[in-house]
């Protein structure tokens, strides 16, 4: 979507937030939740899920009332910030959370931004949801991010081990963009499929993200004839050309990532030959979906014109946040109390059916507790769409 377009709609969606709710609450106070991601540019796709995804729920809870933390009764605010997908804006971002007062902030969406804003959140008591992978982020001493999605050193080995059983691949090949963000997601691919034993036949050819043509970039990587073809990292705008290019070269495997798509830009970029293509999905499937669930998909859908599956992922971090102070009153305003509630927090899970359970998880991959728990639902594209492949759960 144009970005004039979105930031409309966001406005339109901000005004919705502060402004009929509040007339109709007035006398509730304000709990604001910061937004620091990329809604612009290339990978513009995953930071308008989460800031859409942020301000359709906020606008529901704000409907119904607002949120009970404690003794008060509080409307929810949404604060964006776009960081372009750059490491000093994401900084600038934070900065401005901390002086607007706000605690609690979703975001960055890539690596680097999620690794420049550290100090900032750190000295200025933030606690950020961010969707990027560096374990250094989770792991000890570090304690203010908390990981809102499965990780790619946590859906490869399963994506892969999937194909070997299913689709008997046994030679695989990886292609990322020289950035730091792909370049380290295809680290982790590569380690993954040797652990699973397979033929890693390419994993040296980068591309820039500007790049039109990707023919001269691919071509040794189809002549090397793998059964799977890894777009490490990719962005939903490089997905359909990389795709579109290897398909017009004669290359006829699978074709995967570890990164969320978007599935109108993949109609609209490569059509038919996106056919097969597997990729991260949202942590929902209509087998998954509960009522909740499905009446934020038709919300989201009537704010904005549209609905991005990824967004059955990120519905979920404003939740643990909410509920996380909502188990601890005194967090609202203290990260430190937050941190103290991690551990043996749970609530339901208003987006799945049956007792799913909100929890905080991660002690495998980071010897702590900070993921949020959602399902690994791995995507294939067909029919310009998304159909669940499979599901898995991450410790």
């Amino acid at each position: 979507m144009h970005k004039r377009t979105f930031l409309k709609f966001s406005a339109l969606a901000a005004a919705t937030v502060l402004s009929l709710p509040l007339m109709a609450h007035a006398e509730n106070a304000t709990l604001k939740v910061g937004f620091v991601g990329v809604t612009s540019g290339p990978a513009a796709a995953w930071g308008i899920s989460n800031q859409r995804s942020m301000e359709a729920r906020a606008t529901w809870l704000n409907e119904l009332g607002g949120v009970k933390i404690g003794d008060k009764t509080y409307n929810i605010e949404i604060v964006p910030f776009d960081d372009q997908k750059d490491p000093k804006r994401a900084i600038a971002g934070m900065e401005k959370m901390a002086q607007d007062g706000v605690h609690y902030v979703v975001g960055p969406n890539v690596d680097d931004g999620a690794a420049a804003v550290r100090p900032a959140a750190e000295q200025n008591g933030i606690m950020y949801f961010p969707y990027s992978f560096p374990k250094a982020l989770f792991s000890p001493p570090a304690s203010n991010a908390i990981l809102s999605m499965v990780a790619n050193y946590q859906s490869g080995p399963a994506i892969y081990k999937y194909l070997m059983e299913n689709k008997g691949v046994k030679k695989v090949a990886f292609v990322a963009a020289n950035e730091s963000d792909p370049l380290s997601q295809r680290e982790s691919g590569v380690a993954a499929a040797q652990a699973l034993g397979l033929d890693v036949v390419s994993s040296n050819v980068t591309y820039q993200v500007d790049t039109t043509d990707f023919t001269p970039v691919l071509l040794p990587v189809i002549q090397s004839a793998p059964d799977l073809l890894v777009l490490s990292g990719v962005s939903p705008a490089n997905a359909p050309q990389l795709i579109r290019s290897a398909r017009e070269l004669g290359y006829t495997g699978l074709i995967s990532t570890e990164t969320a798509q978007d599935a109108a830009v993949l109609k609209e970029g490569a059509g038919e030959l996106a056919e097969g293509f597997i990729s991260v999905g949202g942590a929902s499937t209509p087998e998954l979906a509960s009522d909740t669930m499905k009446e934020f998909v038709d919300r989201y859908t009537k704010m904005f014109g549209e609905y991005n599956d990824e967004s059955n992922t990120k519905v979920y971090a404003l939740e643990y946040i909410i509920e996380t102070i909502k188990a601890n009153p005194a967090a609202i305003d203290n990260v430190d109390e937050f941190k103290k509630t991690i551990d043996t927090f749970e609530a339901p899970n208003p987006f799945m059916k049956g007792d799913a359970k909100l929890k905080y998880v991660g002690m495998t991959s980071f010897g702590q507790k900070r993921q949020i728990s959602v399902p690994l639902v791995v995507n294939e594209y067909k029919d310009g769409k998304f159909e669940t492949l499979f599901v898995g759960q991450v410790d």
